[in-house]
Parts: C-alpha cells; structure tokens; sequence
C-alpha cells in the first residue's frame, strides 16, 4: 500500500496553522492584553502549527520521491561469493 498519512496531515497543519496566524495578525491587540498576559498566542501558535506541517509535507513528499525496493526472494549466490567461500 502505498498510503502515507504525512501529506495530508502536514497540509492540513499548515492551512490550519496560516489560518490562526493571520487570525492574530489581525486581531486587535488589547484582546490580548486582557486574557493572554499581553502574549498573542494565536500568532505563536499558528506559527507552530504551520511550520510542523510543513515539516510532515516535505517528510510525505521526500518519502514519495525516494524510489521503494521490495525484497525479493533470495536467488542463489553470485559467482564472486561462491568464489570466496570455497576459498576460505
């Protein structure tokens, strides 16, 4: 099977994480003053949360691109190795 969860989970935390950032780039600054001790964490937060997406989006597309080897069946033994096992 050739499903990897990282993609879809990597782009759902970045818009999510876009999303909560700008939400705190526009939001008015004393809502944090009263609530968050002057911190705005949606901002922090959907910084956090996009930059872990993007992190499991370059993980899912770098494992895509990474060619898959199946382990075949063992076939019999190269002339070279046959050559050094008699030998010793």
């Amino acid at each position: 099977m050739g499903l990897d969860i990282r993609l879809p989970i990597g782009l759902m935390f970045s818009i999510l994480g876009a999303l909560l950032a700008v939400y705190g780039l526009l939001s008015p600054a004393s809502l944090y003053e009263e609530h968050s001790l002057g911190i705005n964490v949606n901002l922090w937060w959907g910084l956090v949360m996009a930059a872990f997406g993007g992190a499991m989006a370059w993980f899912g597309l770098r494992a895509m691109r990474r060619p898959r080897v199946s382990p075949g069946p063992p076939g019999p033994p190269s002339p070279e190795r046959r050559e050094a096992s008699t030998r010793a």
